[in-house]
């Protein structure tokens, strides 16, 4: 993880975590204003906690508007800063005369806080937050994120599924190209390389995985989803191509196909939106950082938080244990 007062992404990616939120919230138990179902903080509250004077906040809010209001911070007004003053106008001696009230929630009022250089508070804060980020990653992978992957309720189902494609495309490099055993090791490594843009040598050694690891098993079930559509569509053009020639294709020949396959503009959107996904939660989840898709890398959604940590996440075995009678139909076909 970089550092939190230059890097948005990684700012984003606390911010987006649920379960890293309330571990905070817990953690600092800063005493807010619950207005709307949310807690609030004024500037002068905010001023206090990080010891800084308001200047400095205005000058925060000015640089970084777009960041810390899509993190929600609002300016009341209106209807709304008349219902803030009757509840909490008392407390905080507000004017008869104010026409608008800049507040935080806890999300931007953490947003400022990775922001502030000028803040000892805010320089500690980003510690904590470096530690809880690490620690509730671990406490819900088990110790590990190299198999968070698994813990997405669509994972069971596109593990169980991708060997049969994975045999129709083994039986087709069989049938129809003419090269030696190499060739399964060769294409499988090329397919990965056409959709994430690196080899299998490559994804093994940026995982850190062990000779008898098998890496489907980490990958993301869009991507395994990605994998077999694109093992099954090539079969398909391999038998084609195989058929019009009346022999076994040469291995340029394959070549030639395999890139004008990869080419084809079905696929474009579909290994776009892969390569985004696995670059992204790689980097926000596993903290593995992908050179050849460091273009890609963007924020890990909400959802995905929740998806991999939240409640609706769990290990694999609970998974299987849970649908053990839909595994073995699969298993056995």
């Amino acid at each position: 993880m970089k550092d939190l007062t230059t890097s948005d992404i990684d700012r984003q990616n606390v911010l987006n975590n649920t379960l890293v939120l309330d571990n905070l919230r817990t953690y600092l138990g800063v005493p807010g204003m619950l207005f709307q179902e949310e807690y609030k903080y004024t500037k002068q509250q905010i001023s206090e906690f990080y010891q800084i004077d308001i200047a400095t906040i205005e000058r925060y809010l000015e640089n970084n508007e777009k960041e810390i209001k899509h993190n929600g911070y609002v300016v009341l007004k209106g209807k709304n800063l008349k219902e803030f003053k009757n509840q909490f106008g008392h407390i905080l001696k507000l004017s008869s005369n104010t026409a608008h009230l800049g507040v935080f929630n806890f999300r931007s009022f953490l947003n400022l806080g990775m922001l502030l250089v000028e803040s000892e508070i805010a320089k500690a804060l980003r510690s904590k937050i470096l530690d809880i980020v690490i620690d509730s990653l671990n406490e819900k992978a088990g110790g590990t994120t190299k198999y968070i992957n698994q813990r997405d309720e669509d994972f069971l189902s596109a593990i169980l599924k991708e060997p049969h494609y994975r045999k129709e495309f083994a039986n087709a490099l069989h049938l129809y190209l003419d090269l030696g055993n190499i060739k399964y090791a060769i294409y499988t490594s090329k397919i990965y390389h056409c959709i994430f843009k690196e080899n299998a040598i490559e994804y093994r050694k940026i995982l850190k995985l062990e000779r008898t690891e098998n890496l489907r098993d980490t990958m993301y079930a869009e991507v395994l989803k990605l994998i077999a559509s694109f093992e099954n569509g090539l079969s398909h053009e391999m038998k084609k191509k195989s058929e019009s020639l009346g022999r076994k294709m040469t291995q340029n020949e394959m070549d030639t196909l395999l890139e004008n396959f990869s080419n084809h503009p079905l696929f474009k959107p579909l290994i776009e939106d892969a390569r985004i996904k696995m670059a992204s939660r790689d980097y926000g989840f596993r903290k593995v950082f992908h050179e050849s898709l460091k273009n890609y890398i963007s924020t890990v959604s909400k959802s995905d938080f929740d998806r991999f940590l939240g409640e609706k996440s769990k290990a694999l075995e609970d998974r299987i244990d849970e649908n053990i009678d839909v595994f073995k139909r699969l298993k056995n076909r």
